[in-house]
């Protein structure tokens, strides 16, 4: 009986050890590397959702890629004037992602398809995708 209690109370004891060390806080490369490419999934998806600020707000405010959201919606926007129906459809494959600290880099392949008023354009760029810490995130810069 006494070393069926001591096994439950050692057990109790690990299992709140494991517990408490699971919310330290610290984070392990892998995790910032799963953050890091669901950023820049989730900004392409918002793209495609002509989602303009949500794709601006996985942006660092400022930055480069903030502002390259902000012409492309400009540019969405001047093509609403003559289509009613813009489709946007992106692609990205994440080939790499480097870590440094509190910044990143993904180097990426993405293609875009872009269809109104009956034409289409479309382009595949290879290139490193730049992205900083910012808080507890991950953001495009």
């Amino acid at each position: 009986m006494k070393r069926k209690y001591f096994l439950l109370v050692l057990v109790l004891i690990l299992t709140m050890f494991l517990v408490g060390c699971g919310s330290s806080g610290i984070v392990t490369p892998a995790t910032d590397e799963a953050k890091v490419r669901s950023v820049i999934y989730e900004y392409f998806l918002a793209m495609d959702d002509q989602n303009w600020s949500k794709a601006k707000g996985y942006c660092v405010y400022g930055s480069d890629r903030y502002y390259a959201v902000c012409q492309f919606e400009d540019l969405v926007n001047t093509l609403y004037l003559y289509c009613n129906i813009i489709t946007i459809n992106t692609g990205v494959n994440i080939l790499d992602v480097s870590i440094y600290g509190n910044y990143s880099q993904a180097f990426c392949s993405v293609s875009v398809l872009i269809t109104y008023c009956g034409y289409y354009e479309s382009d595949s760029v290879s290139g490193y995708y730049n992205l900083q810490k910012v808080g507890n995130s991950w953001k495009l810069s």
